[in-house]
């Protein structure tokens, strides 16, 4: 009797060019047992999460678990030892994966590239599918390309130079719609990680090197061991070493920084460090303690500097947790974006730069982050003038810090409040990201900043914690449903004059104006602005 062939998943989307590539009938069926297998878990885990949202609500109060104090009592256990290719982490550029970023990226001389399928890439099936084919074609060196528009060539340097090749799937949150299992849409992660690790897997570790990812938006050590058994599966069924994937976890919700050690005891035969992810973290503080009073009201996003009490207690535990871990911490992005125009612009913001990776190389970092290929000299001057030739300070052990449950939530330490300016920047760079993001772009330049999801979810997020919050602003007037539309209905106004007729009208402005201000001022708040949106997103 013949043996039955595993179903693979089924895509449902127009062809591609070099799809097949990809969507190889073996990748889909890989992506399809990854489904049957972890799904069902990932669903329970969201869950968790949604009852675990309630008791804050119910309690007003974080702290860490009773269930795993062991863990963290225990000093016997570290994470494997990095992997050459990990092991000096001093500056690492983020980016989506499109064919101009992937060359940029590895020809930046950061040492890691965060090849990003996340926040910074609008989930697009050719972003994905394409973003995909970009990483095997470098793989293979055969990226080389000009650009049409400019006429400006690309090719990439000598394999010696290029630096290490990080994967940020996308969070467990987001299904794929184009690809379909037993009937039902695979989660991003899953199809993300899967198409990756299938393809590359083998070939990186020919080449010295290894699959190795960051992990976005974890809200507990659950779902990093769920992530620990999704490699530990994929590393068995494709015959790949056990170890030879690297998980770095980004501490970028506000529960996960109450189980940083219990994370990387989850992933230690996998984890190779953590991230500080500054927007990301803030939003997810807002979105968990919404309904928390006045105690948890955040100023203007640029006032909530990460020399804020409740910041430095998040960095600061994050360093020690990885050092005395043996993992590598890295710092957060630097989203500046250089001016052509305007030298006193840049100026001004390469000095704001260098001051804030002194202080992370200063603080015990290993590396961190930039968004521009000109930031990383001011990147690896600031972690050289510490770290020296030493490929990181994780001998630095930060046993001065003591962070309790309640430091984590010092909001009130801030002197800051909401301003209207912060209001009107809020709407503009919302309205502005959104557009973009409908249009496939998911890494968007906004008054000098590269910006990303995050952006978005943080400025919707503080207005609808202002308007419930019945902020007053300095001006004398309240944050209020009407005042939020009267200031995205000037800045459509705006644009249009900004951008001329014909721009504005062959843009996605009305629709991302709409979505902006429903996921702003509804009154049930939504999870993630990404999933009405992604409802909204074409090819």
């Amino acid at each position: 009797m013949p043996v039955p062939v595993p179903s693979p998943a089924v895509v449902e989307a127009p062809a591609l060019p070099r799809q097949d590539e990809v969507l190889t009938q073996a990748a889909l069926v890989f992506v399809a047992d990854l489904h049957r297998l972890f799904t069902a878990r990932r669903d329970e885990l969201l869950a968790r999460r949604t009852r675990r949202r309630a008791e804050i609500a119910r309690t007003g109060r974080l702290d860490f678990l009773e269930e795993t104090a062991h863990v963290r009592a225990d000093d016997s256990w570290r994470v494997a030892p990095a992997p050459g290719p990990l092991e000096d982490r001093r500056v690492e550029i983020t980016g989506p994966t499109d064919r101009k970023m992937t060359v940029n990226a590895l020809n930046s001389g950061a040492r890691v590239w965060l090849a990003d399928f996340e926040d910074a890439s609008s989930p697009t099936w050719h972003n994905v599918v394409l973003g995909q084919l970009n990483l095997l074609d470098a793989y293979k060196r055969r990226i080389d390309f000009t650009d049409e528009a400019s006429g400006k060539s690309y090719a990439l340097r000598a394999d010696a130079e290029l630096p290490a090749v990080v994967v940020r799937p996308r969070g467990w949150h987001l299904d794929e719609r184009h690809l379909l299992v037993d009937g039902r849409p695979v989660p991003g992660a899953l199809v993300d990680f899967g198409l990756y690790f299938f393809h590359n897997a083998h070939r990186l570790l020919e080449r010295g090197q290894g699959p190795y990812f960051y992990l976005p938006k974890l809200e507990s050590h659950l779902e990093a061991r769920l992530w620990n058994d999704v490699f530990v599966f994929a590393q068995d069924c494709l015959g790949v070493a056990q170890g030879s994937v690297r998980a770095t976890v980004l501490i970028e919700t506000i529960t996960a920084a109450y189980e940083m050690e219990e994370i990387l005891y989850e992933l230690r035969e996998h984890a190779s460090g953590l991230n500080a992810g500054r927007w990301d973290y803030l939003f997810s503080l807002i979105k968990n303690f919404r309904d928390g009073g006045p105690r948890f009201v955040l100023p203007d996003r640029n006032a909530v500097t990460m020399n804020a009490p409740f910041m430095r207690a998040y960095t600061e535990l994050l360093v020690r947790t990885c050092h005395k871990r043996g993992a590598h911490a890295i710092g957060g992005m630097a989203a500046f974006i250089p001016s052509r125009r305007d030298e006193s612009v840049n100026k001004a913001a390469f000095e704001k730069v260098r001051a804030d990776k002194d202080r992370e190389a200063g603080d015990g970092f290993d590396g961190s982050w930039v968004a521009h290929p000109d930031l990383v000299p001011v990147c690896e001057a600031a972690f050289a003038g510490v770290l020296g030739d030493r490929p990181h300070q994780k001998d630095r052990l930060r046993e001065d810090v003591a962070v309790g449950a309640d430091d984590l939530l010092a909001v009130e330490s801030l002197d800051a409040r909401p301003t209207y300016a912060g209001l009107v920047n809020a709407v503009q760079v919302g309205i502005r990201y959104i557009e973009a993001w409908l249009r496939g772009l998911g890494a968007v330049a906004i008054f000098h900043l590269m910006e990303d999801a995050a952006t978005a979810e943080i400025s919707r997020s503080q207005i609808w914690q202002w308007i419930n919050a019945d902020v007053l602003f300095e001006n004398g007037e309240s944050a209020t449903p009407d005042l939020v539309r009267r200031l995205a209905a000037a800045e459509l106004e705006a644009l249009r004059l900004e951008l001329g007729e014909e721009t504005y009208i062959n843009g996605r402005w009305q629709q991302a104006h709409d979505l902006f201000l429903r996921v702003a001022l509804d009154r049930d708040y939504t999870d993630f602005l990404t999933l009405p949106a992604y409802e909204e997103l074409t090819g």
